[in-house]
């Protein structure tokens, strides 16, 4: 869940090359010494409700189902149970109720990098629709893919906890002496136009007419593809090749093609149409890769399912780094929308994770489905704050 011009991530993948030596399935092989880990700092700083700004202003009405979602996924911790059995209890609440409730059951908590600042980064991402087709055929000539059978998830953070949160992929391999050594899965060129081609035979879900926006659509994490019986199937993220996401809007401005200021998702497909013969270099110079699972989609009403395992709701659901922000709590939100000083302020639910969300005051603002929301979510690059509500001890 992204947009377009990104925060790095850290690269997961380097941390799998140490796995390299290791002889699957023998027990005898070496193990490597746990690295020492980099401790986080505390980020979630003592605050008030009154800290909020435009906090009486927000319709909190139209949070509430979102926050509802929420408590189905966390209801069960102990540290939950209280606030969500309470939440279920109130019945049609008006916007004054809910902001009673909050400040009976919620504790507010300022959002600080380690670095000691309070102010970050705000992006948007949106729910798109392409154009396909079950087989190839004329224009219909990108595949959109379901996970390969030879990729291998990696549970490293026993031994490695810093890479908790971090999905790490792999496959297998066999070395000079033919033992078989766990490698770094296919890069995004590779699995396209190099060794890793065979991986993605017969993985093909649907066939698409544009590969930009096959591009973009692993960049969002989900959308839905119309077929020409007007038939409309929902892509949900499956997995990824566990390579590091990298901004290819970054690289246009790194060229010197564009300014920071101009890269978006719009001026990206503009200088994508005008520069048909290098477009596949620039969308492989992003190494990330991202597979889907197709879902049924009986209300296209209902938003995709973000990290937390709940529907996104449009403009009330942001992803999170999950290192700093718990999955699944309110947060408020004091930003502006794209473009503009027009103020943004409101409670949100963290329901999402995403690759290139990266970092303690970060967010990226789910703007719902469509062209319009894809208007949005492209130009969305705003600096923000954030507050989270945590449930009372």
């Amino acid at each position: 869940m992204m947009s377009f011009v990104k925060m790095p991530q850290r690269n997961a993948s380097a941390i799998l090359i140490l796995t390299m030596s290791i002889v699957v399935g023998c027990s005898t092989a070496p193990k490597p010494e746990t690295p020492a880990t980099t401790a986080l700092q505390p980020v979630l700083l003592p605050a008030q409700f009154t800290d909020l700004p435009g906090w009486n202003d927000d319709p909190l009405s139209e949070v509430w189902p979102a926050f509802l979602q929420s408590c189905q996924a966390l209801k069960a911790r102990d540290n939950w149970r209280v606030a969500c059995d309470q939440a279920q209890q109130l019945k049609s609440p008006d916007p004054a109720s809910l902001r009673a409730y909050f400040v009976q059951f919620f504790e507010v908590k300022r959002v600080q990098s380690p670095e000691g600042q309070t102010s970050g980064l705000v992006t948007g991402y949106y729910e798109p629709l392409l154009r396909g087709q079950r087989q190839r055929a004329g224009r219909f000539q990108t595949a959109l893919h379901a996970v390969p059978d030879d990729l291998l998830p990696l549970q490293l953070e026993q031994r490695f906890p810093e890479l908790k949160h971090q999905r790490v992929r792999g496959r297998l391999s066999s070395n000079a002496q033919g033992r078989a050594t766990v490698i770094p899965y296919y890069t995004r060129a590779e699995l396209l136009s190099g060794a890793g081609q065979t991986a993605l035979q017969g993985k093909e879900i649907v066939w698409v007419d544009d590969p930009v926006e096959a591009f973009f659509l692993q960049v969002q994490g989900s959308g839905r593809v119309q077929l020409p019986d007007g038939s409309v199937l929902r892509l949900a993220y499956a997995d990824t090749n566990g390579h590091i996401y990298r901004s290819i809007g970054r690289v246009l401005v790194d060229r010197g093609v564009m300014t920071l200021e101009q890269a978006s998702m719009q001026s990206i497909k503009a200088w994508a149409q005008a520069n048909p013969d290098k477009v596949d270099e620039l969308l492989n110079s992003n190494p990330s890769y991202v597979f889907f699972r197709e879902e049924a989609l009986p209300d296209p009403r209902i938003g995709p399912r973000g990290s937390l395992g709940v529907p996104l709701t449009p403009r009330r659901s942001i992803a999170v780094d999950p290192r700093f922000i718990p999955l699944g709590v309110p947060v408020f939100l004091s930003t502006t929308h794209p473009l503009s000083q027009q103020p943004l302020r409101q409670l949100v639910m963290a329901q999402d994770t995403g690759g290139a969300i990266r970092g303690a005051v970060r967010a990226d603002f789910f703007w719902g489905f469509g062209t319009e929301a894809g208007e949005q979510a492209g130009k969305m690059k705003q600096s923000g704050e954030m507050w989270v509500l945590l449930p009372k001890a």
